[in-house]
């Protein structure tokens, strides 16, 4: 487990880049009141979806307007293909804490 940063510092429509403590980037958004985390780097090309556009539950990625549902880690339209591996959240003793998933994520490719 991480602690990230007190609900209060973070916002809804925020995101925070973690980098210490896990083998790759995360990102964790604040999405109108509910904390999600995913891998931070897009699956269709090296970006950083921290750099993104936060609209709901879906991330859009900077570059190429890749989308994904902060939900399940599934891309919503192309280009990207592959999904993101999506991180728990909870909050407890005053902080976001992340709980870093190992491994692949749970679903295929959708197209």
């Amino acid at each position: 487990m991480i602690r990230v940063c007190r609900p209060e510092d973070l916002p809804p429509g925020e995101v925070v880049r973690v980098t210490d403590g896990v083998p790759a980037p995360v990102a964790v958004f604040n999405a109108d009141g509910e904390f999600y985390a995913v891998d931070d780097t897009c699956t269709h090309q090296d970006a950083s979806l921290a750099d993104g556009w936060l609209e709901g539950r879906l991330i859009e990625c900077p570059l190429h307007a890749a989308s994904f549902d902060l939900r399940t880690g599934k891309p919503t339209c192309p280009p990207a293909r592959q999904p993101l591996r999506t991180h728990r959240v909870t909050v407890a003793d005053g902080y976001i804490q992340l709980h870093v998933t190992v491994g692949e994520p749970d679903h295929p490719a959708l197209w």
